[in-house]
């Protein structure tokens, strides 16, 4: 089966919906276990407005994403790049319980969680900057 499937990435239209594919379907795991490390339900908050979380998600969203760029920018196959993403997501993972691990003044999910929108933003920051070192680690 893999070779048929590096077969199809020689076309780059097939090639870029397969990517884009698993970047979508890996967003939707990577962002189910983020879920299921914080203390506040991503979507509900969201649903109610609350922009801490709107802001800390997106920057997850972007930092995933952002890895997945990298990762797909320097590996020959569809493989590689998602074992790249999985590694960086795992990373990007690490950084968020050190940035609760080194905020010992408040708790970074409760502030979130109740729309503390300096703690999203930074929360947002950290997630997009890790992004492009972790990606960079990518094209060593």
């Amino acid at each position: 089966m893999g070779k048929e499937i590096d077969q199809w990435l020689g076309h780059p239209y097939i090639a870029s919906l397969i990517y884009v594919s698993v970047a979508v379907f890996s967003l939707i795991v990577f962002l189910s276990i983020f879920e299921l490390v914080t203390r506040y339900r991503t979507w509900d908050e969201i649903k109610k407005g609350n922009l801490a979380v709107a802001m800390a998600t997106a920057g997850k969203i972007f930092g995933i994403c952002n890895i997945f760029r990298f990762s797909i920018a320097m590996q020959d196959s569809v493989y590689e790049s998602l074992i790249w993403s999985a590694y960086g997501f795992v990373l990007l993972l690490a950084a968020y319980f050190l940035f609760e691990f080194l905020t010992p003044v408040f708790r970074i999910d409760e502030e979130i969680a109740s729309d503390n929108r300096a703690v999203g933003f930074i929360a947002m920051v950290i997630s997009i900057s890790l992004s492009y070192v972790i990606g960079a680690t990518v094209s060593l």
